[in-house]
């Protein structure tokens, strides 16, 4: 009897029709629902049912569908729910982009007037990377990234400088996950071609996006770290390539190394040590 009252307050009595009904397709309510778990520091089925105003079995249904994506956990013993990781990660993730956009704004507007180019900010996610600020240049052409604008990792000079810190086995399962799609003639379409540029980005400390990505548009861009040392976005200046010259990547390289070291300090990041090893060397390095 004790063991059918416990197990009563996490799930319905009757599971009426769950199997076979799919996920709920009502977003709004699913939305509520997560609130009002994060709200609580473990809730009931019957707590949670109640305070949404649902049937039990509905209310089961939507949290099944929440904890299949990570965002509910549900304790067994307890009988409880709670929110989940993947929750927890895309707060962080938002927590992550507000401090760099806050940190960095400023340092963004002096590199775009020191360079006369578009200067943008943007965060890694697991895929691509993601521009979340941008100081335009007053030049009739220029470069644009609406904010929430992604790009991929290997034809994006934000992306590349992110990727040239980070370990050869999350290098590896990028490529394997997204593959290396070519944009133009000059993208780096081939796993040995990324990581020889890779190696030469760490060496420099700035990335180059050589029309990689657009013809006609260069960037050059410099990595942000957090406390660890790890790679968590990047700060870049881009434009069109009869501007941005190959004199002037030059030029803008340590300029935008410097943006990306002091947005990183501003953060309580940790830029890594130039005397430090390098990544171990990748063995995509054999790839064709």
């Amino acid at each position: 009897m004790a063991s059918h009252e416990k197990r009563s307050r996490g799930r319905p009595r009757k599971d009426e029709g769950a199997a076979g009904q799919g996920s709920v397709q009502s977003l709004d309510r699913a939305i509520a629902l997560l609130k009002l778990v994060s709200q609580g520091s473990g809730l009931s089925l019957t707590e949670v049912s109640g305070a949404a105003g649902l049937a039990p079995s509905t209310a089961y249904r939507m949290l099944t569908t929440l904890q299949q994506h990570g965002m509910v956990e549900f304790d067994e013993i307890n009988q409880l729910w709670f929110v989940g990781v993947e929750t927890f990660r895309m707060g962080t993730t938002f927590l992550r982009r507000r401090k760099l956009v806050e940190r960095g704004r400023t340092v963004i507007q002096t590199l775009m007037q020191e360079t006369g180019e578009t200067a943008n900010l943007a965060v890694a996610d697991e895929q691509a990377v993601v521009f979340v600020s941008q100081v335009e240049t007053h030049e009739a052409i220029r470069a644009f990234f609406r904010p929430g604008t992604r790009s991929p990792y290997h034809a994006s000079g934000i992306g590349k400088a992110i990727l040239a810190y980070c370990d050869d086995a999350r290098v590896e399962r990028l490529i394997a996950a997204c593959g290396l799609q070519s944009f133009t003639a000059k993208t780096l379409a081939s796993p040995a071609a990324l990581v020889a540029d890779l190696a030469a980005i760490r060496q420099r400390g700035f990335a180059i996006d050589d029309e990689e990505r657009n013809e006609g548009m260069r960037c050059v861009a410099a990595p942000v770290f957090n406390e660890f040392g790890e790679p968590i976005g990047g700060v870049s200046v881009s434009g069109p390539s009869v501007r941005v010259t190959a004199a002037r990547v030059d030029t803008y390289g340590p300029r935008v190394r410097a943006a990306g070291q002091e947005i990183t300090q501003a953060m309580g990041g940790r830029w890594p040590d130039p005397n430090a090893s390098p990544p171990n060397a990748s063995p995509l390095n054999a790839s064709p």
